[in-house]
């Protein structure tokens, strides 16, 4: 067990990435939270489903940037080795055919941070799911 040395909660993982205070209250707040590696794709993210997802509500869901109409359309998030992206199960599996390359589980996609962004991949995976019921 680790214990984080400022917040003294335990985890399974040395490191492990968490929020020892408040879940930050924006999307920008998460991101500046998050280290300079991670920034600048969390950014393009960000700005590519905003682009994507115009009539959505950027917020702060499950401690994590979402894009939400009146559901959680997709979340992202920044961990030590990858962005991951949760468009949900149904999403990762209409696009499976696309993800050569990137790692992905039941509703969750890894982009490792030594690949650059897929990010018409992205794009048209935010606007499957806004038009997709789960």
């Amino acid at each position: 067990m680790w214990v984080c040395p400022e917040c003294k909660r335990e985890f399974r993982n040395v490191g492990q990435n968490h929020y020892c205070c408040a879940v930050p209250k924006t999307i920008e707040e998460y991101i500046a939270r998050q280290p300079e590696y991670a920034q600048s794709y969390l950014i393009q993210i960000d700005g590519v489903l905003g682009k994507s997802l115009p009539y959505a509500v950027r917020k702060i869901s499950w401690s994590m940037p979402t894009y939400w109409k009146g559901r959680n359309l997709i979340h992202f998030a920044a961990f030590r080795k990858h962005i991951g992206l949760y468009p949900g199960a149904e999403a990762v599996e209409a696009f499976s055919d696309r993800l050569g390359g990137f790692r992905a589980s039941k509703g969750a996609i890894q982009f490792p941070y030594c690949k650059p962004l897929p990010l018409e991949l992205i794009s048209d995976i935010a606007k499957w799911c806004e038009c997709n019921e789960r």
